[in-house]
């Protein structure tokens, strides 16, 4: 670059000749012409072609390169993915390399398909604790040895970048709700906007420009929350290009492989643990440091959080003559003193609560169905409903489907019960006592008394007494006084009998 300036200069400013140059700089003439000759301030060389490491490998990275643009959009492997897979099979170069083979070859794909790469936009900045951005993703995780598809809600601080992840089964209002309980809670407050798209758990009618007709119950949470909700135009994702990302980035950090957890709880728990693992260890990009030292600053420009939102979706059913409420395919059971009437069933997303004249009626751990084939319907008894119905049918307490599931010292004394008559009855007053005492002492009583081999009702009730009132169970010792003692301890001795016929000779009759 030097040379080639100082021999422009002398030729165009100095007037030197070709011959005068060609001595100075001991470059042959034609060397010197043909630099002056070619107009160029930058010096160009022909890069020549130099073997490379990843030369052995270039068409079985090519393969792989055209299987991922055959694949979804969220089953497509990363480069890097790509490049430890090439390791594997002995490739010892750089990743850079492997990465430069891969764009050139994209770039070469685009120019023989006719197609452009993405378009161009605007970048945006935040102020800290100013707005969050929300999205849901599909993704897959073993949950109890089962291959299931969750839904994912995905929060993330659109200042320093912070996100959160929870897994749930389905895309419904009390998800949504309790997703942003949980959120806030890790992310220690409530920014002061939130961007949103427009799903339908949120927006019921979407209208020209930015109107929109907003859901009753998304906007009830607005409200506690004290938020402003944005929604983007419709299938404009770059509105919110950040959670956009990092539902990308997400899919390859968390979701590949699929993760295996016993319970939907313990995989949120390590989705929680785990967002806050990344936090230190991502750079921010826009600014020094990691994201967890951006998020430590925007903490204390997010609003307080108050208690939770009660973010429960309300719906108005029937018992049926059986005790039963339907309900996403399920039903569980309701006391019978409701059946035939109205209730209002509250759905939280683990759990179902059964209200009635302004009372919690009954709660049920809320069932779902892992599989979109499955045809059969699940039914959640609780035995204590039903035993109002079996105390004037005592005698569908043999076969009654609710009872299939009792506490085994109840089941052992049920089967020992129904051999002798009126069992059934006797045995229905036994389960009736968990009405008035605890369910715990009756369990208790009932397990004493099979222990000690009376299993009856008297039995039962006085051991059950004893319990309530805090009396010992087994009666104490006795040790009676030594008072009374004889001097001469008697003998057995038939002999002496014999003695006495002898001496009075005697003669008896025959």
């Amino acid at each position: 670059m030097e040379l080639l300036s100082v021999i422009r200069r002398w030729h165009y400013r100095d007037r030197f000749s070709i011959r005068e140059i060609s001595r100075r700089t001991g470059l042959s003439r034609n060397t010197v012409r043909k630099y002056l000759r070619s107009d160029s301030v930058e010096p160009k060389f022909r890069v020549p072609d130099r073997p490379s490491k990843l030369d052995p490998y270039a068409d079985k990275l090519s393969h792989m390169l055209r299987q991922e643009t055959g694949k979804a959009r969220k089953q497509k492997r990363t480069i890097k993915q790509l490049y430890v897979d090439l390791i594997n099979l002995g490739y010892d170069g750089s990743y850079n390399r492997v990465a430069a083979f891969a764009r050139d070859w994209k770039a070469a794909r685009q120019r023989e398909l006719k197609t452009c790469g993405r378009g161009a936009f605007v970048p945006l900045a935040f102020q800290p604790g100013e707005a969050f951005q929300f999205d849901w993703s599909e993704d897959w995780a073993f949950i109890g040895g089962e291959r299931t598809k969750l839904q994912v809600a995905h929060f993330k601080l659109c200042y320093s970048r912070a996100f959160v992840l929870r897994a749930y089964p389905q895309q419904t209002h009390e998800m949504l709700f309790d997703a942003h309980n949980h959120a806030f809670r890790v992310l220690g407050g409530v920014p002061r906007r939130g961007i949103f798209d427009n799903m339908r758990t949120a927006v019921d009618k979407v209208g020209r420009g930015k109107e929109r007709q907003v859901n009753a119950r998304f906007s009830a949470m607005v409200s506690h929350f004290l938020f402003e909700a944005e929604f983007c135009n419709p299938a404009s994702g770059w509105e919110k290009g950040q959670i956009e990302k990092n539902v990308q980035d997400a899919r390859h950090r968390l979701w590949q492989p699929m993760p295996s957890f016993p319970s939907l709880a313990a995989l949120n728990d390590w989705l929680e643990m785990r967002c806050q693992e990344l936090w230190a260890q991502t750079h921010h990009g826009s600014q020094l440091g990691s994201v967890a030292e951006a998020w430590a600053e925007e903490a204390r420009h997010l609003m307080p959080l108050s208690r939770p939102f009660d973010g429960f979706v309300e719906y108005a059913k029937r018992v049926s003559p059986t005790c039963l409420v339907h309900l996403e395919r399920n039903r569980y059971s309701v006391p019978a003193s409701f059946a035939n009437r109205p209730v209002s069933v509250r759905v939280y997303p683990e759990r179902i609560v059964v209200a009635a004249e302004g009372q919690i009626v009954c709660e049920h751990a809320r069932v779902f169905a892992r599989s979109h084939e499955r045809k059969s319907t699940t039914t959640v008894f609780d035995w204590r409903h039903y035993l109002a119905v079996i105390q004037r049918k005592p005698g569908a307490l043999r076969n009654g489907a609710p009872f299939a599931e009792l506490p085994p010292a109840f089941r052992a004394l049920q089967q020992r019960m129904l051999k002798t008559p009126g069992g059934d009855r006797e045995m229905v007053e036994i389960l009736a006592l968990v009405l008035q005492h605890d369910e715990q002492a009756v369990l208790a009583a009932v397990e004493l008394a099979l222990e000690a081999g009376v299993p009856t009702k008297t039995h039962i009730l006085n051991l059950l007494h004893r319990l309530v009132d805090g009396k010992p169970i087994d009666p104490l010792p006795v040790n009676p006084p030594n008072a009374l003692t004889l001097t001469t301890e008697p003998q057995a001795n038939v002999g002496r009998y014999d003695a006495l016929r002898k001496a009075r000779e005697a003669r008896h009759a025959s």
